[in-house]
């Protein structure tokens, strides 16, 4: 007789709802989805991250928290996830396959993780100034983040490319910190804040070039001269491009229907065209893009994936 004992094989655990992104959309979805009493878990690829609202020095338009950095905005929404028990891992997902009854999330380590529900809070990274010279000088005097880097320019003269809301925020916080700031837009009109511009039309140090676009950058190991198309060369030491975002969908691209942007394509409740993929934030199809948004999609696609479960 054959005593030999088998081990049963251990059946991979199975959660409910598998967030990937741990911005204001990610946790907003993450609490409502662990208030429904279900199992979830955010997957974040940056250590203790909490989105592109990191990167503000300043928010003024989030209601209750006037004026608060978007450093300590983000930590403290992820203490109120924190709160509840929420998981969080931190690792970066390569591919995501919709099986029969579920979803396997593949990471870059290899591992596999099963979910009933996805969330896809990924949301969007900074388009790359692509000139001559953007290259050779990144983290050599051009930067994409001026709360992150700003300091460093203290009593310089530095210059903005952009003309939506990140620019002229940027601007605004440089001409605190800066010599000089010049504000270049490639259209007359900008996308931002009315109100932000004239702030900015009011400050003494901040010159405002329309209809001109960046040809060149130069330098001599750091940024020196930056030209534009019109003729004119800018002596400066310092760029802070904010020229748009990049949807990150290369992980799902195969999986979803994408808009001529790259944007995953669903309304306001997250609904793609595969049942229990839902999306939120920056990375979907929207007009608005900003934190309070943001948060309004993760509670609308949690709200769709409890639904989702439920119905199953």
């Amino acid at each position: 007789m054959n005593n030999r004992k088998y081990k049963k094989r251990e059946e991979k655990q199975m959660t409910d709802v598998l967030i990937i992104g741990s911005g204001p959309a990610g946790m907003t979805a993450a609490i409502y989805a662990k208030r429904a009493n279900l199992n979830v878990l955010i997957v974040e690829k940056e250590y203790e991250g909490t989105g592109q609202m990191a990167e503000s020095s300043r928010i003024d338009n989030y209601p209750g928290f006037y004026g608060i950095n978007g450093y300590e905005l983000g930590e403290k929404i992820r203490e109120h996830a924190e709160a509840l028990g929420i998981k969080f891992l931190e690792a970066e997902v390569t591919g995501i396959q919709k099986t029969e009854e579920s979803f396997d999330i593949t990471l870059e380590s290899g591992e596999v993780q099963s979910s009933k529900t996805v969330i896809y809070t990924a949301g969007a990274a900074h388009r790359k100034l692509a000139v001559p010279g953007s290259e050779k000088f990144e983290n050599r005097g051009i930067s994409y983040c001026a709360s992150c880097d700003g300091a460093f320019y203290h009593g310089k003269d530095v210059a903005v490319i952009g003309g939506g809301n990140s620019a002229l925020d940027d601007a605004l916080l440089l001409s605190e910190i800066c010599n000089k700031v010049y504000l270049i837009h490639r259209r007359a009109e900008f996308r931002g804040d009315a109100s932000t511009l004239a702030k900015l039309e009011q400050k003494e140090n901040v010159e405002i070039i329309r209809n001109a676009k960046v040809q060149e950058i130069t330098g001599n190991g750091k940024v020196k001269i930056l030209l534009l198309d019109t003729g004119t060369a800018l002596n400066i030491q310092g760029v802070f491009v904010a020229i748009g975002m990049i949807p990150q969908t290369e992980a799902v691209k195969k999986l979803v229907a994408l808009d001529e942007s790259g944007y995953i394509k669903a309304g306001e409740d997250g609904v793609t065209l595969v049942p229990g993929f839902f999306v939120a934030g920056d990375v979907r199809t929207k007009e608005l893009r900003q934190i309070i948004t943001a948060a309004a999609d993760g509670a609308n696609a949690a709200n769709s994936a409890i639904q989702y479960i439920i119905r199953k």
